[in-house]
Formats: structure tokens, sequence, C-alpha cells
């Protein structure tokens, strides 16, 4: 299986939420479909499909997070250092259309969330990034179109 990149803080909120899933997910959900099968008729009792669905959905997940932590090849990226861009940076742009600024630290694929700032090392702008440095212009093919970028910041930590 291959191993997945991903931060510290990206690997400890996946076992937060397997453990949240386990512990407090699945027992409640349990729960729920004791209550209605006590009701009577599964066959037109909504309460118990509904839960059911529920433990069908969280034990997917619960399965997709253990498969994730065992492939997981943890990068603490508050020791890393560089004048390149790597998994692990944090990398400010100015779009050259727009000369607005952008932030994006390149995380692994569980933990990438393009609102928060963190963009997955499989987006095309992060395969766009990686290897460039301060004053470089990298070209990205975007669904909406092609977008410049001027990289003006490197910088690693948490």
């Amino acid at each position: 299986m291959d191993k997945v990149p991903i931060t510290v803080r990206g690997f400890a909120a996946l076992e937060a939420e397997l453990k949240r899933r386990q512990q407090e997910e699945r027992p409640r959900i349990i729960q729920a479909i004791a209550e209605a099968r006590a009701l009577g008729d599964l066959s037109e009792n909504a309460e118990y499909h509904a839960a059911k669905e529920a433990q069908s959905h969280n034990e997917g997940r619960v399965l997709e997070l253990e498969s994730l932590i065992s492939r997981a090849e943890v990068i603490d990226v508050s020791k890393l250092s560089g004048t390149k861009v790597k998994f692990g940076a944090t990398v400010k742009l100015i779009d050259e259309d727009t000369e607005e600024e952008k932030t994006y630290q390149i995380v692994g694929e569980p933990e990438a969330d393009v609102h928060a700032g963190r963009v997955s090392i499989t987006s095309p702008i992060a395969r766009a990034l990686i290897g460039k440095a301060v004053g470089d212009t990298v070209e990205v093919v975007t669904p909406g179109g092609g977008k410049s970028y001027e990289i003006t910041g490197i910088q690693f930590g948490a």
C-alpha cells in the first residue's frame, strides 16, 4: 500500500475523529437502533432504517480512517527548512492578474481544506509550486482556466 504524507496536526485530527466515531458515535447509533427496534415492525420503521444507514456510514468512515492512519507517513513540518517549496511549506503567492495575495500550506490529501488555506500535495497548484523558490512565477491550470502566480514567501513551521 502507498504511504500517505500527512502533517502531525493532520494525523492528530484523524486519530481524534477515529476515537470519536468509535467511542461516541458507535454507541449512540447502537442505542438508536435498539430504541427503533422497540417500536415494532421493522419493515416500515423509518427510525430503524435511518439508524442502520447512519451505522453503515459511520463504520465505513471508521474503516477509511483506520486505513489512512495505518498508511500515514507523518512529517513534522516544524523540523523542515529550505528555500524551495516542498511538502509542509506555507507559500505566499500574488495572483499576477488580480494582484490578490494568497497563502497556502501544502499538506496531505486527508487534511486538505482550501478554505482554510491547506492544499493537497496532489492538487494542481501544489504540483506547480513544488521545487520553486521565492521570485519564481508558476502557471497553474485550473478548472476555471490558467492562473499565473508569483511566489513571494516560503516558510516552514506549524
